[in-house]
């Protein structure tokens, strides 16, 4: 979470403004190193995708400020476009790569998938933004053509015809998601960050489909898929249930009593025999066997327990004083919602060092928890619905000015994202050594310390700003010291890790992400992690 607000983006014909400079300065920053580390017809696609981001940009953030966007984004932040154009497409560089280096063919062929899979859903949000602009910018329009069509002709000979229709069919779910989700939940998302999520949803469900019609017994990894099916099955419950109350009263008892039961048809119908064609076994026996298949893990399982129950315990004590005091708009202090941070800290380490299969899993079924709990809240299903919205509105901030509350759906995908993205087999034979050794870690290292410190010590005792922002220095740089300690601490408590003397890039990658998060207004729980990622494996 940042720590304050950044000014908002420029208005119609102004230029742009520091913050956004700077945090454009920054992402070049990050793809100049991915390149030069990869330096690959790949990697200067991703440079073209990036310059040409950072023209359209602009024309988003001016379609926000006339509210000429086709649908409602959110309005405390700029559009974002730069920063999540680049992602996928810097993440599929880097995976190719380490796959490359612990020789596995195919997982080389999957990163490029997903590099041009990331290049297309940019372009088209970039061609989005320069249809419905008046005037016409014509310039901007050269430039993204330029960029787009080196783009199209280099994976046009990368790329076999399998590939390319892969490509394609994610982004035609990504098209129709937009238009779908987008409609359903105003003011949720910016551009970039609607890039960023629907584009990742969009990939997962086109490769949940892809690997239904060709399921192989023993092929793929059980957890891989409890993950693809979970996630899918959560967003499309989700769609089904936002048609279904456009029509009806959610909140009454006759449409909670059918949205439980609707659920558990869904689940038991749809979602485990999903699961079982794909893994070939009983979902629920296999879950239950994996959860308890080893001592450590009813430990883990234990401890994490508490933990939950710690954080539901915060969220009543922070109620409680609200209801104590004589401001009914009382809001819980940065120091308050730090508190969750602290708590998924402690939830990861151990999992990360002990057991990353049970975090994987473990993590997979929380989301669907809290995706579910959210529905509750958002549809005020009985009985818990109006609860929920009471308990949370407490921890509401300026980013969850749409109908949902996000935040922390995305501080949980920022933690557990390093740990679901990096494809095991490429993991072995000392592939993830050096720097790449932490990324398992990136999600603690960016938001479980870096932006908490930066967070606690910026808004107490900060007083020098970044230019532009309401940042400060000291939090900036008791950001980066935390993280270095935390490194250290790593080193000594996880014997896994061994970094090869790579301290100078991990300092710079550390250093980059926390300079990412002082000038950006995206929601950092989500970037700050995706970055320090790629650098990490790079």
């Amino acid at each position: 979470m940042t720590r304050e607000c950044a000014p908002p983006a420029p208005g119609s014909g102004a230029p742009l403004s520091g913050s956004v400079l700077a945090e454009a300065a920054v992402v070049f920053v990050v793809v100049l190193s991915i390149h030069a580390a990869v330096w690959d017809r790949y990697s200067w696609c991703a440079v073209a995708l990036a310059v040409q981001a950072f023209y359209v940009q602009y024309k988003w953030d001016r379609l926000l400020q006339q509210g000429s966007a086709v649908f409602q984004f959110r309005t405390s932040a700029n559009s974002g476009l730069l920063p999540a154009s680049v992602v996928m497409p810097l993440l599929g560089l880097v995976m190719k790569e380490r796959c490359q280096t612990a020789g596995n063919p195919y997982f080389e062929r999957f990163g490029i998938v997903v590099a041009a899979t990331g290049m297309a859903v940019a372009l088209f949000s970039s061609v989005l933004a320069l249809g419905i602009t008046r005037p016409v910018p014509t310039n901007t329009c050269v430039i993204s053509g330029l960029a787009g069509g080196v783009i199209i002709y280099i994976m046009k000979h990368s790329l076999s015809v399998g590939e390319v229709i892969e490509v394609l069919e994610v982004l035609l779910i990504f098209v129709y998601l937009n238009m779908i989700l987008l409609y359903l939940l105003p003011r949720c998302f910016t551009p970039g960050e609607a890039l960023l999520v629907l584009g990742g949803i969009s990939f997962m469900l086109n490769q949940l489909i892809k690997r239904s019609l060709t399921v192989v017994e023993s092929q793929g990894d059980p957890v891989d898929f409890f993950l693809l099916v979970v996630l899918v099955g959560m967003v499309l419950m989700g769609i089904f249930f936002s048609t279904l109350f456009v029509f009806m009263d959610s909140g009454t008892w006759a449409s909670s009593i059918f949205f439980h039961l609707m659920t558990c048809v869904l689940g038991l119908g749809v979602v485990l025999p999903w699961l079982h064609r794909l893994i070939r076994r009983n979902p629920l026996l296999w879950l239950f066997q994996f959860l308890f298949q080893t001592e450590t893990r009813v430990y883990l399982l234990a401890y994490w327990s508490l933990l939950a129950t710690l954080a539901c315990l915060v969220v009543l004590y922070q109620n409680a004083k609200r209801s104590s005091s004589d401001s009914k708009k009382h809001q819980a202090p940065t120091i308050a919602r730090k508190y969750f941070h602290f708590i998924v800290v402690a939830t990861y380490i151990p999992g990360i060092i002990f057991d990353r299969p049970l975090l994987y899993v473990a993590a997979t079924v929380c989301l669907a928890v809290f995706i579910f709990l959210e529905y509750v809240r958002y549809f005020r299903i009985k009985p818990l619905g109006h609860t929920l919205r009471s308990l949370l509105s407490l921890f509401l901030d300026e980013r969850d000015s749409g109908p949902l509350i996000l935040t922390h759906i995305y501080l949980l995908l920022g933690m557990s994202l390093p740990i679901w993205l990096v494809p095991r087999p490429c993991t072995q034979n000392g592939s993830l050594g050096g720097a790449r050794a932490l990324v398992p870690y990136a999600g603690v290292l960016a938001v479980g310390v870096g932006d908490t410190v930066a967070s606690i010590f910026g808004s107490t005792m900060g007083e020098i700003r970044w230019p532009g922002t309401k940042k400060t220095f000291e939090g900036t740089m008791t950001s980066i010291f935390a993280q270095i300690i935390s490194v250290a601490l790593i080193l000594i408590f996880d014997s896994g890790v061994d970094l090869n003397y790579s301290y100078a890039w991990i300092l710079g990658s550390i250093s980059t992400v926390s300079l990412l998060e002082a000038y950006t207004t995206q929601i950092d729980n989500l970037l700050l992690p995706l970055y320090l990622l790629i650098l990490l494996m790079a």
